[in-house]
């Protein structure tokens, strides 16, 4: 597997983090502190085309390759996961399931505002009572003639305050369970929808949060995402990209964590000698750097096959993209927690961002399928490997 980055990731990868380290991290404490959406730089990163990184440029996007988009991600994480986090719902969750399923007409609609960065998409699976479990939604779009009728209620929409348009998912034909549901386009302006309360978060919480409410709201015919019966097929595909946007985030927060540990052990003193001259501290640092370097070759290799698939291989990444996911975010804690005690007290304090990347790391091993979903799906796929 050849992991050496081209011309063009290396330019992507440079621009990333130039405009995080310069426009981001300095705002990253204030925006977290508030829980307040940071929608200026969101909107500077729609000018700099990393809202839509692998949508072609026809429909909005920068038409570059997956690994553009995860270096990308892992440099914005690093300064500030929540932003990271508004990116990969628009990349991952947004753009990339409706370029991949969606109408000519649809694209031109929906797709081009939101992956030029002008507008602001999100994803909606989850509700109070089913997550991974679709078969379980109460959420009902009836069909009469060509319009569908939706009531119900959806949770933890990451963008949900601030979102133009809405993938929703919902049941028409509840007796089917998840092979009964269906993909619509919801444009958040028109009447039967309305916002629920904003989670008040542990971490992420730049990242706006909330519930969704359908009152009777009327959606086209037209405006539905593939064919009825298609919704969970839709929502997992789109998983499966969007848990490598995760995997490169955790990877971002790991990294934050350890390279501000290897500064930290370099100045801090204690009983005559810089702590980096002790042993404890050694391995802590030694740990943390071969997992991220682990987690670093899994995110890659995810990358270049889900590559490989939209160019036409026809290879399946669920399997990787899972593996991804699920080690980076438990190397993310993992990270997060030996710079806390490296940092010690100081660790401990709002002063410094090592408590943020350590309660920013938590939600990576939950959202977008917790581990257990991960470790399910990869003993899954490999069972069907080894058949």
């Amino acid at each position: 597997m050849n992991f050496e980055l081209t011309e063009e990731q290396k330019q992507i990868r440079g621009l990333a983090r130039e405009f995080a380290q310069k426009e981001i991290a300095p705002i990253a404490a204030e925006y977290d502190a508030r829980g307040e959406f940071p929608r200026e730089t969101i909107m500077k990163l729609g000018e700099l085309g990393l809202m839509g990184i692998e949508i072609p440029v026809e429909y909005g996007g920068a038409g570059l390759d997956t690994m553009c988009y995860v270096l990308a991600m892992e440099e914005i994480s690093k300064a500030d996961a929540s932003h990271g986090t508004i990116v990969s719902v628009n990349n991952s969750l947004f753009c990339h399931g409706l370029y991949k399923f969606g109408t000519k007409e649809q694209k031109e609609k929906y797709l081009v505002p939101v992956a030029s960065g002008k507008k602001i998409g999100a994803y909606s699976l989850t509700e109070p009572q089913s997550g991974s479990d679709a078969g379980n939604m109460l959420t009902r779009a009836v069909l009469n003639g060509d319009t569908y009728t939706i009531n119900g209620r959806k949770s933890w929409v990451t963008s949900g305050p601030v979102a133009d348009f809405v993938v929703l998912f919902a049941m028409v034909k509840p007796e089917l369970k998840h092979k009964g549901t269906a993909a619509f386009m919801i444009d958040t302006t028109q009447p039967g929808f309305e916002r629920g309360k904003v989670e008040p978060k542990l971490g992420i919480r730049a990242s706006a949060t909330c519930e969704l409410f359908f009152d009777n709201y009327r959606v086209a015919a037209s405006e539905r995402v593939g064919q009825e019966g298609d919704g969970f097929k839709i929502a997992m595909t789109i998983l499966d990209a969007g848990r490598i946007g995760i995997a490169a985030q955790a990877l971002g927060i790991a990294q934050a964590a350890f390279e501000a540990s290897v500064k930290y052990s370099k100045e801090r003193e204690a009983f005559g000698s810089k702590i980096g001259d002790f042993q404890a501290i050694q391995w802590m640092l030694a740990d943390m750097a071969t997992r991220i370097e682990a987690a670093r070759l899994l995110v890659y290799n995810a990358a270049l096959k889900k590559t490989r698939s939209a160019n036409g291989g026809g290879e399946n990444f669920t399997r990787d993209a899972a593996m991804a996911k699920l080690y980076a975010s438990e190397v993310a804690s993992f990270a997060t927690d030996c710079a806390i005690q490296i940092h010690g007290g100081m660790g401990y304090s709002k002063e410094l961002p090592i408590e943020r990347y350590y309660r920013d790391a938590r939600i990576t091993r939950i959202y977008e399928g917790t581990s257990e979903i991960q470790r399910t799906i990869i003993a899954r796929e490999t069972l069907k490997q080894y058949a």
